[in-house]
């Protein structure tokens, strides 16, 4: 997509823990520092991006930012949706829908008492086949312990090899002043912190927090002219995965689809990526799309991320180095926003720099949104500072 739209705005929301603010404030704070951060005014924006998570809808946030839109998006797919709507939003622009697009994403679960990985998956009426679910109130962990336990059985990956996910992300933490947790951790930390859902351990799991992000993605006209430096999408890709009528396999995730549709569009490999942003709602979530990316064959992500292989300049890739949903922030329990922000900081040069990623070029973004062992989507990204 060269002379295409470019991300021209990002901002992180500082908060954690926000029992003083509501969801739509989180989502207004967000959109004025991703606007500062562009240069931009909210009177350029036309066009607007929200999930899920925004109150009311696009309808309600619209009025509540005080917007004159030409085109909004709703997505819905999760933790998934903000990495898809960077593509949808690119691709508005490049239709003609609106000249700059604002990308919004905020949550309060953390204020809310939401603990960690027992949050039931389902809801009376929430999706079709709730019936049948109900009565095992299948929580968030115990859905991603099955997929680690096949994953464990069929290649023979360990408890050790899943806390290395973990360690690379406390390593990136701890030069984070915002995260939540910049303790440096080994292995045997993590394997000592107490099992939440055999196999996967406390120090396993992603976590909770309020706050929020937002990105500004501007026509390339408009962002030659605000003299930040260039990153546009390379490619991009979307994938589903079900159940498909029981025959289903826990060792793959829909990355397969979105992975395989955004190199492609690409024209790059996972071996050009020196720096990814995966989404780690639980360490076996990292292994498993780290695999369908491409980045090592199947089966063979937990020797790949094991070894400090994820630590920045000191492995092969790069991953996460704001210490991510394990160790940084998970707002609104989706985490795809703050991962393209990350991405872009790397593109820029202006992660700490004690993780920056030398020469980072181009960029891989990553996130399924939905529960990797019954339903579930898929966004990646190929971003790139030119």
């Amino acid at each position: 997509m060269n002379g295409g739209p470019q991300i021209v705005g990002i901002f992180e929301h500082p908060t954690r823990l926000a029992p003083d603010k509501t969801v739509a404030q989180l989502h207004a704070e967000a959109a004025r520092g991703a606007l500062q951060d562009a240069g931009l005014t909210k009177d350029v924006v036309d066009g607007y991006f929200c999930s899920g998570d925004a109150p009311g809808g696009a309808l309600s946030m619209a009025n509540y930012l005080n917007l004159n839109l030409r085109h909004i998006d709703t997505l819905d797919i999760g933790g998934s949706s903000a990495v898809a709507q960077v593509a949808q939003a690119c691709a508005a622009i490049e239709m003609g829908k609106c000249n700059v697009a604002l990308i919004t994403q905020a949550g309060r679960p953390k204020s809310a008492g939401v603990t960690t990985g027992t949050k039931k998956i389902i809801k009376d009426g929430a999706a079709p086949d709730v019936i049948w679910e109900l009565p095992y109130a299948v929580p968030n962990v115990a859905n991603y312990a099955l997929v680690a336990a096949r994953h464990f059985y069929e290649f023979g990956t360990t408890s050790e090899q899943l806390a290395w996910v973990r360690v690379a992300a406390s390593h990136h933490a701890q030069h984070n002043p915002e995260a939540v947790l910049r303790k440096v951790v080994t292995v045997d930390d993590v394997l000592q912190s107490p099992l939440i859902s055999d196999p996967l351990h406390r120090l396993d799991c992603c976590l909770i927090t309020d706050g929020g992000g937002a990105i500004v993605v501007a026509r390339n006209e408009i962002a030659a002219s605000l003299g930040r430096p260039a990153i546009r999408l390379r490619g991009a890709g979307m994938g589903l995965k079900h159940q498909e009528a029981g025959a289903i396999d826990l060792t793959y995730s829909a990355a397969v689809q979105s992975g395989k549709e955004a190199f492609l569009r690409a024209g790059v490999s996972a071996a050009d990526i020196r720096y990814a942003s995966i989404y780690d709602s639980f360490t076996i979530t990292v292994i498993i799309q780290l695999e369908d990316l491409g980045f090592c064959p199947k089966g063979k992500g937990g020797a790949f991320v094991a070894d400090g292989n994820l630590i920045a300049n000191v492995g092969r890739l790069a991953v996460n180095t704001d210490g991510g949903g394990l160790c940084n922030n998970h707002p609104a329990n989706r985490g795809g926003i703050t991962k393209v922000i990350e991405a872009v900081r790397q593109l820029r040069e202006e992660a700490h720099p004690a993780v920056q990623v030398k020469n980072c070029e181009l960029a891989c973004v990553q996130a399924t949104g939905g529960h990797m062992a019954t339903r579930h989507a898929s966004s990646t990204l190929i971003l790139e500072r030119v």
